[in-house]
């Protein structure tokens, strides 16, 4: 299903009731509704990032509703399509956070292949209509890879923007990993503690003195 060690890791979670009805239920959405992202890049996120290759989680909320915008990372968009406000501001802070020179596109999957998995609470989404698959069963299922990657003995960091994804991530060992928490980099709430918060130092930082490679941030030009 994942193509990695995730297949394993995750297999007792999809083979459970309630996966099944989760499963019908978007059959029916993609038949009847424009869902986003496309089928094929439901789960990019697992696909890109290993269970045993994740340093760091960046936790969304849901996908982007726009047309050619969500494929499967959070905060990511495809090539080509206009760099979103909550990632302009996410764009700043690492500007300032690391000098990093800022592309010209929205697209991470540089990030996800460095050991960043960017992972939204709900994996799909209604065009035009956020937040619309809310309630469907992703939450159950985000939970469980959260709770996989907390089980951990390695040492990782867990960036939680927003209160969304505090609360999803509140259970998290903090002795073992660390917790960078922040307001979410969207326009209304960025000047509130997102901007100046240097979540990718810190990230680093972590990383490196645990012994373990630090990520490199920087976003190649397409």
């Amino acid at each position: 299903m994942f193509g990695n060690d995730w297949d394993k890791v995750l297999q007792e979670e999809v083979e459970k009731p309630y996966f099944d009805e989760l499963r019908y239920a978007l059959a029916r959405e993609y038949k009847t509704h424009t869902v986003y992202p496309p089928k094929d890049q439901l789960f990019s996120a697992l696909k890109l990032t290993p269970y045993e290759g994740t340093r760091v989680v960046i936790l969304g909320q849901d996908p982007y509703h726009g047309e050619g915008q969500a494929h499967g990372l959070s905060f990511s968009v495809m090539p080509g399509v206009r760099i979103p406000p909550s990632l302009r501001n996410i764009y700043a802070e690492l500007h300032e956070d690391i000098g990093m020179t800022i592309p010209a596109h929205g697209y991470l999957k540089h990030w996800a292949e460095e050991g960043v998995l960017m992972l939204n609470a709900v994996l799909t989404v209604r065009e035009s209509q956020p937040n619309s698959h809310k309630g469907l069963g992703w939450e159950r299922f985000t939970d469980a890879i959260m709770e996989k990657l907390n089980e951990r003995t390695v040492p990782m960091v867990f960036i939680l923007w927003g209160s969304h994804a505090q609360k999803k991530g509140a259970f998290i060992d903090k002795n073992r990993h660390l917790v960078i928490q922040s307001p979410h980099p969207s326009p209304l709430s960025a000047h509130r503690g997102f901007l100046g918060s240097r979540p990718f130092t810190q990230a680093n930082r972590f990383l490196e003195s645990h012994g373990l490679q630090g990520i490199d941030w920087t976003i190649p030009n397409l």
